[in-house]
């Protein structure tokens, strides 16, 4: 099913006659349009971002502080530090139980300018590549960008959950297809793509000759007591055409920090390392040691946010449960809800009302492609507080 824009953007670019047309035709950025609306208000809820309401934790801010102290300031290699590199084998093992060759990782400045340089990897104009949706809008307009088609394939919502039909997602891969994207564990579903499926998938790109980019940003916040959700590179080969993304925003509660790390080939070790260079220099220096003090300090935190986030879980199905028109698939990772509300068929303007009207702020389900205009996401790791308050709120608006 082929990506088609929302909503234009609001004006059209007159001035710059030589903008790219992929640029021109870009939608806006629909979550924004709800948040601009109140992020200054403190009466506000502020629901609709990707993150935890909890504040980066005093050790991994006294490692920076420390690295400033040290004059931590200056350039250092765009695929970031060895103590870095060799931190995120150790934290491999740890997770994984296996062993990562460090030139097969690249520190990139954030998990977002990680995907951008994996579709810089592999995506021509003109080229397609194939998404389960719903996803975090991101992903598509990064391949938009690169002049490509997102080749969307909706997730099945389930009363078994959210669910991938295989076959449906091997249909729409065809010969202008650079890549399949996966997000698991998924935004703003929850979906957690089992281990059995992600064999299936990695062989039928080796067979096709295509790309696998896996954005495993969540990959510890599951709920089923596992360690971490299923991975890529629990069965990928160092050469398979495999790309894999990561973050500390979310684990570890460091969203503004901008730092990130992709696994690759160690073919590609020079390319991915140039493309790092050229998006922005690589990671902030300072902030890579705040890293390596995230990775081996910061397992009791992780598990702090993971039991936040299972309790925040329970608010929302609770809450819900006493909602007529709001159906929620129960999630099985990330921190999201991803409630569908009957009757309602423009989520944009539903929530940007809920903002000036309710002064409870949710993001849209229209930003994460079509055919979603009747869900609206909410982040639940937050105080239990503020999730009972967004609920009452939203009872209100719903009447």
């Amino acid at each position: 099913m082929p990506h088609a824009p929302l909503a234009a953007r609001a004006t059209e670019p007159t001035a710059f006659a030589h903008l790219r047309p992929a640029l021109q035709s870009m939608e806006l950025q629909k979550i924004g349009a709800v948040a601009r609306l109140g992020l200054e208000d403190p009466e506000v809820v502020p629901l609709w971002f990707g993150e935890s309401d909890l504040n980066t934790p005093k050790f991994i801010k006294d490692a920076a502080v420390e690295a400033l102290a040290q004059n931590k300031t200056r350039y250092v290699s765009a695929r970031g530090v060895s103590q870095l590199r060799d931190a995120l084998r150790r934290y491999t093992h740890r997770v994984y139980d296996l062993e990562l060759d460090p030139n097969r990782v690249t520190v990139c400045g954030s998990g977002m300018t990680a995907i951008m340089i994996a579709f810089q990897c592999c995506v021509n104009n003109g080229d397609n590549v194939v998404i389960p949706v719903p996803v975090w809008p991101n992903a598509l307009h990064s391949v938009e960008v690169m002049g490509g088609e997102p080749r969307l394939v909706r997730l099945d919502d389930t009363a078994e959950g959210w669910q991938l039909d295989l076959d449906k997602l091997f249909d729409a891969v065809d010969e202008r297809t650079a890549a399949i994207f996966l997000a698991s564990p998924g935004n703003p579903t929850g979906w957690v793509m089992p281990a059995d499926q992600q064999r299936a998938v990695l062989a039928f790109a080796r067979e096709r000759g295509i790309w696998v980019i896996a954005d495993e940003v969540y990959h510890r916040l599951v709920f089923d007591g596992a360690k971490a959700a299923p991975s890529f590179l629990s069965i990928a080969e160092p050469e398979d055409p495999v790309l894999v993304v990561n973050t500390f925003s979310k684990s570890w509660a460091m969203t503004g920090w901008r730092l990130g790390w992709m696994v690759h080939p160690p073919s590609l070790v020079e390319v991915i390392g140039d493309l790092s260079a050229y998006n922005n220099t690589g990671a902030t220096a300072f902030v890579q040691w705040a890293g390596i003090a995230a990775l081996e300090q910061g397992e009791d935190f992780v598990r702090h946010m993971i039991s936040y986030s299972r309790t925040g879980r329970q608010i929302v199905l609770d809450a819900v449960a006493g909602f007529d028109r709001i159906h929620l698939t129960p999630p099985d990772g990330a921190f999201y809800a991803f409630l569908r509300v009957d009757g309602m068929t423009d989520s944009l303007r539903f929530a940007q009302n809920l903002v000036l009207e309710h002064k409870v702020g949710f993001a849209p389900g229209a930003a994460f492609g079509p055919g979603n205009e009747n869900y609206l996401r909410l982040c639940f790791a937050c105080a239990p507080e503020r999730l009972h308050l967004a609920f009452e709120r939203l009872q209100r608006a719903l009447g």
